[in-house]
């Protein structure tokens, strides 16, 4: 009999093994089996999962997804299995395996649905899984499930709303700094939602979590920091539920591991005997580039054919001395295109090469077979996790015992190389170091040495199996540092998002500690960089960015230059100098800059670096602009852009003429045609055959056809006017509902009610109580009815046609402030805190019919539902004496439409609300509300931006 859910019948559920071997074309390892059985039948997954590198850890999140469709037929509150998936990691990865894998999961299921079922038990698995998955979400023509990758800085992507299954993928100071309200790249107003999704309902599986310790222990203490009075999901999904996925265990932790089961499995043994003989190279001088070089061409000089080798360095720096190293040796016939370097300094757009080249020619269960020439592979540990790579040679720089480890995994990572070699080349640490140690390892490669050198005894060579690695090398003896304790204090100061105080606790060394260097800024460059003040289009995206440590991105500065770094509303740009710089900012280069060259980061570096945004959106009209991409264009001097020519065409585009000249729709018309066609004949040289195919785009040519051929609007406050891509959908919902435009004007009470219902809707999927979920649907109904004010209704409809009041209006966003100036409504005003006020009134006049807890979550909801209220509405100059009135369920209310009142009753209770649901479940609540008028507000075009 098929289980059945709130949307009907559900499909059968498959077996673990049968949709494992669905997905990935073969059968589970037995220990993979058996921790689904162990997840699916109620007992919950242990603290660590302990298993070598190269046997599959990333099968548990097969598990995760498989154990969240095999609960949907349960009622939301009885459900176990989170709704949303974390993989975190303690870096960016360039070669990130578990998400292509995810990705690869997503599309299957997504497929599935469009498929009817089929004799095949592996497609019927699949189609099952994504049919159970789907019935999770509110929204029934949901995706079944979302893949979100967050690091670099980019929060602008989230889960659709707190119902949705989800895999998001992030670095560990993208989630933590979720958790604790201050997320990275999170605008100030949405920093609530992206606390909520990250503390609760999330399963999160910390990927060697030896790397993450401080994270490890924040989680259970920001329980006891922020105790509740009353839990809205059950025990299971209330908070967080932490999972170690590690080869280098903890001592103590509930551990799960191989048996007897794996041995016998042929295949696992054949991985866990996969010879790994390593040399050892010593060298009486600290500077490690020669070395490395030297010990990587020794292996291929030994090679019988064109062969593999990845080169392990502790620092980009070193990446890439070492590849000069390997260039300057003429004898070894390597060349540029022979070298790759990957570090976490490289940018998306730059590693997507590498990344190919290396995934095409060490991939795991791969070939090697047509390989014409060598490839040299310098990494550092962006390489060492989540890569499912397998070399044939592998040279290490001195590191500690966990880093070691997964080094050897990317070498003979499946045993099929009878020649497979590596060396440890162990030199001096730099002389200036005070504690006599080695940048990120400290002095743990002294013992790594020893152990070492004890293993090979008089031998030339080490076998370092993943059989007996844990055994030669021993414990670890790395040093973690202290991570300072939370504080109730402390922690109700960072939960008052709206109102951050000056000079705030930074969060960051609650979950890396207090003795990390590697705290990052993220960098940008664009051919347009706004004033300060002025706002940024559009908005970062991940393969624009590159992560720089603080101190190195300080010294390639002087100590006075001026930056431009994203606002924390992520839209605007603010002004900042070198030493207020902050972990997480995102600072914006002009593309002439420099700083960046084809191996990443390169300080030294002043060739100019291309914009990978204009192709993904579209064209700025701005002469600078266009001067900087035109730099790039020239050749010699008959084939430059005729800038004197551009600078009269854009002045014409965008109908900025002198005082005394006028222009028409026509001339402007023809200015545009003949920019396009100028444009179109000079593609710019940085902008190569694969940044078109990763747009989609077959060509310059083809791209310059699709952008827009109407004439842009009038410069909006702040803006440069673009000629975007028609095809660009990059507006985002957060905003799109903050400024109240939509593609046609909606009335207010229609607006109210889908919002409640959609809100409704998402509440009882994610298993909130009856009573709770009453009051947001109600909420819903109500978080915009201050938007009657008069004012605001004349700036929605300047022209006062609407028969009854609107919530959004379809006037252009170029009308956007000078519509608010005419209509007399005071900057910085807060329709919600008017909404609010008319809810007081129509809680006193209903004389108790809701109670004082719940009275309490209704006024909140509705204040904060565009994250302000946390715990004050910033009031603004205003002094009117007019009145606000509006029907709320049949009962006629009204209240003070004077925007310089301030609520002083909301910090309380904003404080009674934390201390009864807890600061993650409030921050759900508020989710659950904001995330259905996001979705109400932007319609369709929420499917479109939120899910690839």
């Amino acid at each position: 009999m098929p289980d059945t859910t709130r949307n009907g019948a559900l499909p059968a559920m498959p077996s673990f093994a049968t949709f494992y071997e669905a997905v990935n074309g073969r059968e589970p390892f037995p220990w993979q089996s058996r921790l689904a059985n162990v997840v699916g039948s109620g007992a919950g997954w242990p603290e660590e999962v302990g298993v070598p590198t190269g046997l599959g850890k990333t099968a548990c999140l097969d598990i995760a997804i498989w154990w969240l469709a095999s609960q949907a037929h349960r009622a939301p509150a009885k459900r176990s299995a989170p709704t949303r998936i974390w993989w975190v990691v303690n870096r960016r990865l360039l070669v990130d395996s578990t998400f292509d894998h995810a990705e690869d999961i997503r599309e299957m299921l997504s497929g599935s649905l469009s498929r009817s079922r089929s004799d095949s038990d592996s497609a019927d698995a699949i189609h099952s899984v994504a049919i159970r998955l789907r019935s999770l979400a509110a929204d029934s023509s949901a995706e079944p499930l979302e893949v979100i990758r967050l690091r670099g800085g980019v929060a602008w992507r989230r889960p659709t709303d707190p119902s949705q299954p989800a895999v998001i993928l992030s670095t560990i100071p993208m989630y933590g700094s979720r958790l604790l309200f201050r997320g990275y790249g999170s605008s100030r107003s949405m920093r609530p939602i992206d606390a909520a999704l990250a503390g609760t309902d999330s399963l999160v599986l910390v990927d060697e979590a030896h790397l993450a310790g401080h994270l490890m222990r924040l989680l259970p203490s920001l329980q006891e920091c922020a105790p509740r009075r009353r839990a809205l999901l059950n025990t299971a999904r209330a908070v967080p539920r932490a999972v170690a996925l590690t080869a280098t265990g903890n001592a103590g932790a509930q551990r799960f591991a191989l048996d007897q089961d794996d041995e016998a499995h042929p295949e696992t043994r054949k991985r866990l005997d996969a010879a790994k003989p390593t040399k050892i190279w010593m060298s009486d001088r600290p500077d490690s580039e020669r070395p490395l070089a030297e010990a990587a061409l020794a292996l291929l000089d030994e090679a019988a054919k064109p062969s593999t080798c990845v080169i392990f360095v502790n620092a980009p720096r070193t990446a890439r001395a070492v590849k000069a190293r390997l260039l300057k040796d003429k004898k070894s016939g390597l060349v540029d295109q022979d070298i790759l370097v990957l570090t976490g300094q490289t940018r998306e757009r730059e590693a997507t090469t590498a990344r190919k080249r290396i995934l095409e020619q060490m991939p795991a269960g791969g070939t090697r077979d047509g390989r014409s020439r060598h490839l040299v592979v310098v990494a550092t540990q962006t390489l060492e996790v989540g890569a499912d790579i397998d070399a044939e040679f592998l040279v290490t720089e001195a590191c500690g015992v966990r880093a070691l480890t997964q080094r050897l995994g990317r070498m003979n990572r499946l045993g099929r190389y009878e020649d497979a070699r590596a060396i440890y080349v162990h030199c001096p640490p730099p002389r200036k170091r005070a504690d006599g140690g080695w940048p990120v390892y400290g002095t743990e490669p002294t013992l790594v040495l020893e152990r070492l050198e004890r293993a090979a005894g008089e031998h030339e060579e080490v076998n370092l199996a993943p059989r007996w690695l844990a055994d030669l090398l021993g414990e670890p003896g790395d040093d973690p540092g202290r991570a300072p304790e939370i504080l109730p204090a402390l922690l109700w100061e960072w939960i008052k998002t709206t109102t951050p105080p000056v000079g705030e606790a930074p969060v960051e060394p609650y979950f890396s500690g207090i003795t990390r260097p590697d705290l990052s800024v993220s960098l940008m460059w664009r051919v347009h960089v706004p004033e300060s003040g002025g706002r940024l289009w559009p908005r970062p995206r991940e393969e624009e960015l590159v992560d720089v440590t603080i101190g190195a991105f300080r010294q390639a500065l002087s100590d006075d230059e001026e930056l431009l770094r994203v606002a924390s509303d992520g839209v605007t740009v603010e002004a900042t100098r070198p030493a207020d710089l902050k972990p997480g900012d995102q600072v914006v280069l002009a593309t002439d800059r420099g700083f960046l060259d084809a191996d990443g980061w390169a300080p030294e570096s002043r060739t100019p670096v291309a914009d990978v945004s204009i192709l993904s959106h579209g064209f700025p009209l701005e002469i600078e602009a266009i001067r900087r991409l035109c730099d790039d264009l020239a050749k010699g001097e008959q084939n430059r852009l005729p800038l004197g020519r551009i600078r009269a065409l854009v002045k014409a585009v965008t109908g900025e003429t002198d005082e005394d000249e006028g222009i028409d729709d026509s001339e402007r018309e023809d200015a545009l045609v003949e920019f396009l066609e100028i444009l179109g004949e000079h593609p710019p040289p940085n902008l190569v055959d694969d940044d078109f195919r990763g747009s989609e785009l077959a060509d310059w040519t083809e791209f310059i056809s699709q952008l827009e051929r109407d004439l842009p609007p009038g410069r909006a406050r702040g803006e440069v006017p673009y000629l975007r891509r028609t095809r660009d959908r990059s507006s985002r919902v957060d905003e799109l509902d903050e400024m109240s435009l939509a593609d046609a004007a909606t009335d207010l009470d229609s607006h109210g009610s889908e919002v409640g219902v959609r809100a409704g809707r998402t509440a009882e999927a994610v298993g909130l109580p009856r009573d709770v979920a009453a009051i947001v649907e109600r909420s819903g109904s109500f978080h915009d009815v201050g938007k009657a004010d008069r004012r605001f209704q004349r700036w929605l409809d300047p022209a006062e046609t609407a028969a009854r009041p609107v919530a959004k209006s379809s006037m252009p966003g170029s009308r956007w402030a000078a519509a608010r100036a005419a209509s007399g409504w005071p900057v910085g005003g807060r329709h919600e805190d008017l909404s609010a006020r008319l809810v007081r009134s129509w809680l006193d006049m209903t004389n108790g019919q809701v109670d004082g807890e719940m009275a309490d979550l209704l006024v909140h909801l509705v204040i904060s539902h565009h994250g302000k209220g946390r715990p004050l509405v910033p009031p603004v100059e205003d002094g009117t004496m007019a009145q606000v009135t509006y029907e709320l369920d049949g009962i006629s209310v009204s209240c003070s439409a004077d925007l310089s009142e301030i609520d002083w009753t909301q910090p309380s209770r904003f404080k009674r609300l934390n201390d009864l649901y807890g600061p993650w479940g409030l921050a759900l609540v508020e989710a659950v509300l904001r995330q259905a008028d996001h979705a109400v507000s932007a319609g369709a075009r929420v499917r479109e931006l939120e899910v690839r």
